[in-house]
């Protein structure tokens, strides 16, 4: 299949997730901080909500992929990379002791494909291998943390770890160590998957630029216009490099809107503090309503062209989309409310066709907003899910959309 997304609005075909598994529950207190948890989710409901998540998706006609399946999939097409999957695993899983390492491989390599592509999500627990003890400082200092590989419990979040930009993709260099490694799952999907292999996918940024950038600091306003964060884990350098490879590739995209927004957890990515929900509507954060500062990059002769823009969000928006802009507040004009439906993701929504969005219930007030405003509000419950501080935008991946 080919990659078709020109807008953050047009009616969802096909969408990627991640069904959470195992690696929710190897989450500990120790270890939340490190692995961007806040706290720890309890997997029977999560998974409940999440599958709600997928049921409001299929019902409303999206085919629902799933990251980990396709992996799997992708490796029995081609079992002669299923080394070479596991290898790049190993190598970028932090493991220091190099006898460690070669028993981590073995152990994935013996088990079957679906097993050990959970494996790799879920983390390997210090009892799970019984090892040829080394005898190094090395190897001895293995013994202090519980994991010889950390669960990816971020692997959730699947609108991170790349980007759907028309009919290419951005595989992201994830900010944090955390979440460097789900990028391999995705780069073998679309390299040996039967659905894409033979496709002429471009790949606008590869996993192993230099630059860092993440996918939810990445919004298809239309075919002609991007919106990217420039935030704690996307670098301006990462967003100026995509728009040379969009420009040089002469795709339809003509201008690359980067906002400069505040580098907190709050405005973790762009897509937290506004999303786009019909062709002249926006939920947004509050705390966006003022001045912003936003670089417009468009194509040059034989470079890009940056100019420096100080002005509201709506006029930005109303310059670019051409059309009266409504921008919704996330939570109201309350700003306890705002606070509170914002740190559960209020302003996260996904749209799934114009004037569709599926939302967290949890976030009642701003619902009630949206559906006055003339939106059609799909509720899924989140009491879980909510825990991971990302919303259902953040959780999908859209592959195709229809046109508008």
């Amino acid at each position: 299949m080919k990659i078709d997304v020109f807008s953050e609005i047009g009616k969802l075909k096909t969408v990627l997730l991640h069904r959470p598994g195992k690696e929710l529950e190897n989450l500990t207190p120790d270890i939340l901080e490190r692995l961007l948890f806040d706290d720890i989710p309890y997997l029977k409901v999560a998974q409940e909500e999440h599958d709600a998540f997928a049921k409001v998706l299929r019902d409303n006609g999206a085919e629902v992929l799933y990251i980990k399946d396709m992996v799997v999939e992708a490796l029995h097409h081609h079992p002669e990379v299923k080394q070479n999957f596991i290898r790049h695993f190993v190598e970028e899983s932090m493991i220091r002791s190099k006898s460690v390492k070669e028993d981590v491989f073995q152990y994935l390599d013996n088990l079957p494909v679906e097993q050990m592509v959970e494996k790799t999500i879920e983390g390997i627990r210090k009892h799970d291998i019984t090892l040829k003890k080394g005898n190094s400082i090395m190897d001895m200092l293995e013994d202090e943390y519980p994991f010889y590989t950390d669960p990816m419990p971020n692997i959730l979040f699947q609108r991170d770890p790349f980007a759907s930009i028309g009919n290419g993709i951005a595989i992201n260099k994830m900010f944090t160590d955390a979440r460097q490694r789900e990028t391999i799952l995705s780069n073998y999907m679309f390299n040996y998957h039967p659905r894409f292999e033979k496709e002429e996918i471009p790949k606008y940024i590869d996993r192993n630029y230099r630059y860092h950038s993440e996918g939810g600091d990445m919004l298809v306003l239309n075919k002609e216009t991007l919106a990217i964060g420039i935030s704690k884990r996307t670098d301006p350098r990462a967003i100026e490099h995509l728009a040379r490879k969009l420009f040089e590739a002469n795709t339809s995209f003509k201008t690359i809107l980067a906002f400069n927004i505040p580098k907190t957890r709050a405005f973790m990515h762009l897509d937290t503090v506004f999303t786009q929900i019909d062709y002249d509507k926006f939920t947004i954060h509050p705390g966006i309503m003022k001045e912003l500062t936003i670089f417009e990059i468009t194509k040059d002769q034989t470079n890009v062209k940056v100019s420096k823009v100080v002005t509201t969000l709506e006029d930005i928006l109303e310059k670019h989309l051409k059309r009266p802009i409504t921008l919704i507040n996330c939570g109201g004009a309350d700003v306890i409310t705002s606070g509170r439906e914002q740190w559960n993701d209020g302003a996260n929504t996904l749209c799934i066709a114009p004037g569709v969005v599926i939302v967290y219930s949890r976030n009642h007030v701003t619902n009630q907003i949206l559906r006055e405003a003339g939106i059609t509000v799909l509720e899924i419950p989140s009491s879980e899910l909510s825990r991971g501080r990302g919303g259902p935008r953040c959780m999908s991946m859209p592959l195709s959309r229809e046109k508008i």
